[in-house]
């Protein structure tokens, strides 16, 4: 008997260090969550250097002269398609010390999905209750308990070349809570950022004097634990269930992130 395999939509935003050229210079303080800063060490110059370093031989002794390929790489925990851990919301979630992304197991992160279509909400709004429980009513599932609630934006139609990008619909404080409430271990967004635009949260408070304006979709993980998952893609190429999601990050020790690999897993 044939067993097929499962076929695999890659749902990362590819990093590229040449992007940093392209962001609006308005927008070049998201830099470091966009593009890492990479050094190239070139198998003709440096790479073949440090070989001839280490084993002690001339350039001309390495095939074709060239040593390794390599890269120093420099980049923040929450560069480009990446999971949160709690930590990243405070030092306390639901009462406890907050989780990093080293103590997050990866059962955790491998699990069943759906697809919320948000795409008409408007630009810089938070994502309405309402509005989620009518996409939600719209898949005819329901929230996998543990599982993963993915909010497609619409942010697929703008590149990062285009101030669009980063004028995005967010979700908040009660948006984030009602998901948490019907089971979502796994908040992931095709935005930005998991909350409405820092410009726009800012205006906000400013004008009311409310702290409850200030980075409300994270700061709700503090009350109930939920991983979020930012800057993902490719969400137009799912269905909206019946599927699962890999959510694999860099097992880096006692941080509040780390960059993923996001893959979902599509059956038949």
């Amino acid at each position: 008997m044939t067993v097929s395999s499962p076929r695999l939509v890659d749902l990362t935003r590819r990093l590229d260090p040449a992007d940093l050229e392209r962001i609006p210079e308005t927008y070049r303080g998201w830099s470091r969550n966009l593009v890492p800063q990479v050094e190239p060490i070139h198998p003709w110059g440096e790479g073949a250097r440090i070989m001839c370093g280490i084993f002690g031989c001339q350039q001309h002794q390495l095939p074709g002269g060239e040593g390794w390929g390599d890269e120093r790489l420099s980049f923040t925990s929450h560069l480009g398609t990446h999971v949160d851990a709690p930590l990243h919301y405070g030092s306390t979630s639901e009462g406890a010390p907050a989780r990093t992304i080293s103590d997050i197991a990866l059962e955790e992160l491998y699990v069943d999905a759906l697809v919320l279509d948000l795409r008409g909400s408007a630009p810089g709004a938070g994502i309405t209750v309402a509005a989620l429980q009518s996409a939600l009513a719209a898949t005819g599932a329901l929230v996998p308990s543990g599982g993963a609630v993915l909010i497609r934006t619409g942010q697929e139609a703008y590149d990062l070349s285009d101030p669009r990008f980063f004028n995005y619909p967010g979700m908040t404080r009660d948006g984030t809570l009602f998901l948490a409430d019907l089971g979502a271990k796994v908040l992931g967004t095709d935005a930005l950022g998991w909350d409405r635009p820092f410009p726009v949260m800012r205006a906000a408070f400013q004008a009311s004097g409310d702290p409850g304006e200030i980075w409300d979709g994270h700061f709700a993980g503090r009350d109930r634990e939920v991983l979020i998952v930012q800057q993902m893609a490719n969400l137009a190429a799912l269905p909206a269930s019946g599927f699962r999601v890999g959510f694999f990050p860099l097992l880096l020790q006692g941080c509040s992130a780390a960059p993923a690999r996001v893959v979902a897993f599509l059956e038949g």
